[in-house]
């Protein structure tokens, strides 16, 4: 029997310590990844709830914030911050209070880059807690693969069929061309803007050229540049940096480019089934990006993530930087992985710690006295204890 509601305890627990440290968290993640289930449930009934998108509430604080917040106590949850960024320098004046007799939530589609003044307004007195839709810890080992091929996001991930959750990710791709790509300021027509982010699909994995992408959809290079910019602070796209310091070698100083959600990736090509994602020449792109996804959330590694490559054709998939020590992440879709050159060669030039080869089978197994084959089931475990 399946069942329509996952816990969220990580989530949970990152929050609660958060507003211990905090008299500001703020929750962010994509549209429709679980942000205001996690929120209501967290907060319990006694939460103050407002929803900026609800024209009573958003009316309340645009006519006077200050009188409408400041005498709760307690939690105060506000949904969907991003569409009204003016609330953000009340909140400060608020936290900034000797005896701070209200914490606040903030839940938002967007990074604090991408709202005006966010980073500024807040600085000093939020703390953020980023979420994704379901990770393999709480969909379940067994549900790797309907994770993979449907994606996190919980109505996707828990539809009653494959054509309900395909039907549901082509509405969520609808309803951000028409109403939330022009709010971020992408000002491309609908159909247009589909375009550009099927493009994007069939770019991923790959090194982004812009003046190659632009060309194609007759957009200049600092205007596609700005799209995907909005596209990866929206939580929709990742731009995976490049490392490079003196080695030698001629590096790979391009971004690598990843659609976040395998979902919408399968949505965007237009794969309905997991047959047809099994048979697209994609596939091994597709488990790559998200075995990816999964490794940097668990790594908790946003900010320590990077790809590595050579012109001579030496890859290493994911590179993280702990305490200046170095671990490489392979990610390959076979059930027996086996050595390459490549591997040996970013081993050696990067002076990595370990590389761990990450694949889709039930054995982890020893490589070589530095690579480990690791199953991505295993992976949230090991990357703990890194």
């Amino acid at each position: 029997m399946w069942v329509d509601f996952i816990d969220r305890p990580r989530v949970v627990a990152e929050l609660r310590d958060a507003l211990r440290r905090s008299p500001i968290a703020a929750l962010l993640g994509p549209r429709q990844c679980g942000k205001t289930t996690v929120a209501r449930a967290f907060g319990g009934p006694d939460a103050h709830f407002f929803d900026l998108e609800n024209s009573l509430d958003r009316q309340a604080l645009a006519l006077a914030p200050e009188r409408t917040l400041g005498p709760l106590r307690g939690l105060v949850v506000l949904d969907e911050v991003q569409t009204m960024p003016a609330l953000l320098p009340t909140l400060r004046v608020l936290a900034d209070r000797s005896d701070v007799p209200a914490r606040f939530l903030l839940l938002g589609s967007a990074s604090p880059d991408l709202i005006q003044g966010a980073a500024e307004s807040l600085a000093g007195r939020v703390a953020l807690v980023p979420m994704a839709g379901f990770d393999l810890t709480e969909a379940g080992s067994g549900q790797a693969t309907r994770l993979w091929e449907r994606g996190g996001f919980p109505r996707s991930f828990l539809a009653a069929s494959e054509a309900d959750s395909y039907h549901w990710r082509q509405d969520f791709i609808e309803t951000f061309l028409s109403r939330d790509a022009a709010r971020f300021g992408i000002r491309l027509p609908p159909e247009e803007l589909r375009r550009f982010w099927s493009m994007l699909a069939h770019l991923h994995g790959g090194t982004l050229n812009l003046a190659e992408l632009g060309r194609a959809i007759s957009l200049d290079q600092k205007t596609a540049g700005h799209y995907i910019a909005i596209l990866t602070g929206a939580f929709l796209v990742r731009r995976l940096p490049p490392w490079f310091e003196s080695a030698g070698k001629r590096l790979v100083r391009a971004p690598k480019l990843y659609l976040r959600d395998s979902g919408l990736l399968h949505a965007l090509l237009g794969l309905r089934t997991a047959a047809e994602v099994r048979s697209h020449p994609r596939l091994g792109a597709s488990w790559e990006g998200f075995a990816l996804e999964q490794a940097i959330h668990w790594l908790k590694a946003e900010r320590e993530a990077y790809f590595w490559g050579t012109h001579g054709g030496a890859e290493l998939d994911l590179l993280v930087v702990r305490g200046g020590v170095k671990f490489g992440f392979e990610f390959k879709f076979t059930d027996q992985p086996a050595t390459t050159k490549s591997m040996r060669v970013a081993l050696a030039d990067l002076a990595l710690r370990h590389l761990y080869v990450v694949h889709p089978g039930p054995r982890r197994f020893e490589l070589d006295d530095q690579i480990t084959a690791l199953p991505l089931a295993d992976l949230a475990a090991t990357a703990a204890a890194l």
